[in-house]
């Protein structure tokens, strides 16, 4: 059955690096997704992680009874600019290590590009990905992309277009509920046509922008180029949960054991604790209901 992931992101200001595991198991969780951290993987950073502090860290989670589901670093390996392009693949060649030092067969990333440099943007991935595949698939990882919004490419389908167009089975698509409405709403068009290279759906949930006539944001000065989303706890938003739950469940992605579901509510720290228990059980209940 699919697998239920805490991001830890919240407790980063609370809590050690090294705590997380116990956090996680705290609230109920068997698995856990490890997202950028200054002592880890730092956002566009190389890792900062030796061979004794991974072990350190596959004892604390193996403590704790606590597996690590997946790493998620962002990396600009899309930047249309090469030194940074270039920087990015070296970290994410490091990265690739780290997972398979933790034993861990799942990557969730963005692509990192910018949107106003489409074209450049398009072939440093394509550049960027000649390069990892091959590492990609020696290691056993499957990297799932995530189109985050003010990405180069932000619409769902035309991202799974891009990425199909690696023609990789190491490579496949996260599907993140608070971005449903830069997707453009189409889950379900775009669940089905992914199959299973849906590796990972996060759960959080978000206001749709687009309502009121485009007004249910304002931003001075009009026509700011902004993306605006949330992540809020399950509920709490616009997004349709039984029905995009609906479809993992039609498509199989509720059965699949290499599934993921990871709740990441950021909006909420002053009740981390209290929403990671709610976001368990209700993602739970999802499950029960469409599976």
């Amino acid at each position: 059955m699919v697998r239920i992931a805490l991001d830890p992101t919240p407790f980063h200001s609370t809590h050690a690096f090294l705590d997380f595991f116990d956090v996680a198991a705290r609230a109920g969780y068997e698995w856990i997704q490890l997202t950028p951290h200054p002592e880890f993987v730092p956002f566009f950073g190389h890792p900062r992680v030796d061979r004794a502090h991974l072990a350190t860290m596959r004892k604390r989670a193996a403590d704790a009874g606590v597996g690590i589901a997946s790493l998620l670093p962002v990396q600009r390996i899309s930047w249309p600019d090469e030194p940074q392009r270039e920087a990015a693949v070296r970290n994410f060649r490091r990265v690739i290590e780290v997972a398979e030092a933790l034993e861990v067969s799942v990557i969730n990333t963005e692509f990192s590009g910018r949107p106003e440099r489409f074209e450049e943007s398009e072939a440093a991935f394509y550049r960027s990905m000649e390069q990892l595949i091959p590492l990609l698939e020696s290691a056993g990882i499957t990297l799932n992309f995530d189109p985050h919004p003010d990405d180069f490419v932000e619409d769902g389908l035309a991202a799974w277009q891009i990425l199909r167009g690696l023609d990789s089975p190491a490579v496949g698509f996260v599907y993140v509920g608070s971005h449903t409405f830069h997707y453009g709403d189409r889950a379900d068009s775009l669940v089905p046509e992914l199959g299973d290279r849906l590796g990972a759906v996060y759960a959080a949930d978000t206001y749709d922008h687009r309502r009121s006539h485009g007004l249910r944001y304002i931003t001075n000065p009009p026509g700011n180029a902004v993306r605006v989303h949330q992540h809020l706890r399950i509920g709490a938003g616009d997004v349709d949960w039984e029905a995009l739950f609906g479809l993992l469940g039609r498509t199989g992605f509720l059965g699949r054991e290499d599934a993921i579901i990871c709740s990441n509510v950021f909006a909420e720290d002053e009740t981390a604790d209290e929403t990671s228990r709610y976001q368990l059980g209700r993602i739970r209940e999802l499950v029960a209901a469409h599976i």
